[in-house]
């Protein structure tokens, strides 16, 4: 490819950019805003994974750099089918897997209003721990809020000497657990989005 038919590429793509940003910020402005109500910017987290996705639905075992490819050397794997074989079941039997660990229970009750407090210890941990994973359970009788998914339990009660202040009654248990973040320094993403709400009166 040429240079200049490269360069034409590169423009008609960064145009095409232009004009769709162009649209939904049109859009955004045609949008009608119901008499007493705003738009007002809120944030929205979102979990990143629990593990690095950059290689999922690939074969490690034919993704080895080659020259072919471009790479600058080429790396071949020699091994029996067996072995190739082996693993491949191992990644299918073991893709909704656990892990023994620990979390820092915060709620636990079997009152008539368990529920509905469950619910709202759920909803306020959320609000104030963003970065730490939260599950709300039901074993008969009791409802359950349980928070993190720590590997050791010397990290368990780390969490839980961070969140006592606002959560007296917590304690550490041991539970299976999900597979912690790839990244625990930075667990969730923040975005920014418009959400209607009514104008505040001024009383």
């Amino acid at each position: 490819m040429t240079d200049m038919k490269r360069k034409s590429i590169i423009y008609l793509s960064a145009l095409a950019t232009v004009i769709a940003l162009s649209s939904i910020t049109t859009y955004a402005q045609e949008i009608e805003v119901p008499e007493g109500y705003e738009y007002v910017d809120s944030l929205v987290y979102t979990r990143k994974a629990s593990v690095d996705s950059t290689l999922v639905g690939k074969d490690i075992f034919r993704d080895m750099p080659s020259r072919i490819a471009g790479d600058p050397a080429t790396v071949e794997v020699e091994q029996s089918e067996l072995l190739e074989m082996s693993m491949r079941q191992h990644v299918l039997k073991n893709g909704a897997r656990t892990l023994a660990g620990y979390r820092v229970r915060i709620f636990f009750d079997n009152k008539q209003s368990a529920r509905h407090e469950s619910e709202q210890t759920h909803n306020r941990f959320r609000a104030m721990y963003p970065d730490v994973a939260v599950y709300r359970t039901y074993t008969n009788p009791y409802f359950k809020v349980t928070v993190g998914d720590c590997r050791t339990k010397s990290e368990a009660m780390k969490l839980l000497a961070r969140i006592k202040g606002n959560f007296s009654s917590a304690f550490v248990v041991k539970e299976n657990i999900e597979f912690p973040l790839v990244d625990d320094q930075a667990a969730y993403t923040v975005d920014t989005i418009k959400v209607l709400r009514p104008v505040a009166k001024d009383f």
